[in-house]
């Protein structure tokens, strides 16, 4: 996959890391996404977050290494 940077609305206060890149399709499965997380190659606003259930809320930036990255609204 190359990088890029998507829009992703949520419609509710907030999103669980994990269950936001499997809303955008950034992994194959579930397991997959989990691993990414655990690995520490995601980031949220700029720092590494290893917490699979971390909630995002709506003007959070999520970048996933050589995936891209995805702004919640």
């Amino acid at each position: 996959m190359e990088d890029r940077m998507e829009n992703i609305k949520i419609h509710t206060e907030f999103i669980k890391l994990n269950q936001l890149l499997k809303l955008a399709n950034a992994a194959q499965s579930g397991g997959t996404v989990n691993h990414m997380i655990t690995e520490g190659l995601v980031k949220v606003n700029g720092e590494t977050e290893k917490r699979k259930g971390k909630k995002i809320y709506p003007g959070d930036l999520v970048e996933v290494e050589a995936i891209g990255s995805f702004l919640v609204g």
